[in-house]
C-alpha cells in the first residue's frame, strides 16, 4: 500500500481503476507483517498501551486522543441507548434471531443494521447534532429560534432531538446531565441552545420536549465533534442492550418470542384454500 501523499494524480475511468489495481493508497493504517500494525501513523502494538479500547476506538475515528471524551461516550452508550428491552425495534430483531437459534454475530449485525432507522436510532442521533449546528449558523445570520424551528417543521414535519413518541418526558435527561457534569462536561453554547429551543417548542401546540438525542447533541457539539464523527461513534452504541435480548431469547423456548397466531391477522385477500406444494 502507498501513502496518499505519494501520488496526487487522479485519472478517471479505466485509468483510475488501473491505478488502484493491487494498490490501495491510504493514510489510515496497515499491517507490517511480522513487525507491527499502524493506525494513523501510530503503532497499534506500542503507542496505545496506556489507552482503553474506547480511547483507541475514538482515535481511529477522529485521529485525536480526546481527554475524558471516551468516558463521556461510554456514558452516552450506557445511559441513553442500552435499554435491554426486546420490545424495542432493534432489540426485537436480536431476540427473533435468538428464538430462531441463529448466531450471536448475525443477531447483533442485523440489529445494528436496523438501528439506522428514520425515526429511532442512528439517524436521529446524527440528525440532532446536524440540526443544532445548522440552527446556530442561522442564529448567527440573524434568524430567531421561532423562525428556525418553524422552517424545520415545515420541511421535515419534526425536529430531531425533540419530542418522544411513547412518553412526554425523557427519563434519561437528568441522569445524563448529572453524569456529564461529573466529568466536567458542563452546559455550553450548544447545550444552552438545545434548552432554548425546547423552551420555545413547549410553548407551542406541539409541546415538544428535549429528548436524550438532543441533549447529547448539545453536549457533543460543545466539544466540537463533527456530525460524521458523532455518527461513527454511535454505530455500536446499542450493542449493550442488544446482546442481553438475544441471550434471553436463546435461553428461552425455541420459537417462543412473541408468537402471533394467524387468527389475529386481519386478512382481506381472497378466501380460497391454498395448497402447500414443492412443485414450482
Amino acid at each position: 500500500m502507498n501513502n496518499m501523499s505519494d501520488n496526487q494524480y487522479s485519472p478517471k475511468g479505466p485509468a483510475l481503476l488501473k491505478q488502484h489495481e493491487d494498490n490501495w493508497r491510504t493514510d489510515m493504517g496497515s499491517i507490517i507483517f511480522g513487525q507491527d500494525a499502524i493506525l494513523r501513523g501510530k503503532s497499534v502494538l506500542y503507542d496505545f498501551n496506556d489507552s482503553s479500547w474506547m480511547e483507541f476506538f475514538i482515535f481511529g475515528i477522529t485521529g485525536k486522543k480526546l481527554k475524558e471524551y471516551p468516558k463521556f461516550l461510554e456514558g452516552i452508550w450506557r445511559i441513553t441507548t442500552s435499554y435491554p428491552d426486546p420490545r424495542l425495534w432493534n432489540n426485537r430483531v436480536a431476540a427473533l434471531a435468538g428464538t430462531a437459534r441463529s448466531t450471536g454475530a448475525l443477531a447483533v449485525s442485523a440489529a445494528i443494521a436496523v438501528s439506522e432507522a428514520t425515526n429511532f436510532g442512528l439517524r436521529p442521533i446524527k440528525g440532532s447534532l446536524d440540526f443544532l449546528y445548522r440552527a446556530q449558523e442561522k442564529i448567527n445570520e440573524g434568524l430567531t429560534i421561532e423562525e428556525i424551528t418553524k422552517e424545520e417543521l415545515k420541511k421535515h414535519r419534526s425536529i430531531y432531538g425533540f419530542g418522544r413518541p411513547l412518553a412526554t418526558a425523557d427519563e434519561r435527561i437528568r441522569p445524563f446531565l448529572d453524569f456529564s457534569k461529573s466529568l466536567g462536561f458542563n452546559q455550553g453554547n450548544y447545550t444552552n441552545l438545545a434548552f432554548e429551543i425546547e423552551s420555545y417548542l413547549k410553548s407551542t401546540r406541539l409541546k415538544y420536549q428535549l429528548n436524550a438525542a438532543g441533549l447529547v447533541a448539545g453536549l457533543v457539539a460543545d466539544q466540537n465533534i463533527s456530525t460524521e464523527e458523532h455518527y461513527y461513534m454511535g454505530i455500536l452504541c446499542f450493542v449493550a442492550g442488544i446482546l442481553p435480548c438475544y441471550i434471553d431469547a436463546l435461553q428461552n423456548d425455541e420459537g417462543g418470542f412473541f408468537p402471533l397466531s394467524t387468527a389475529r391477522l386481519n386478512f382481506t385477500g381472497p378466501k380460497q384454500q391454498r395448497k402447500w406444494t414443492s412443485n414450482i
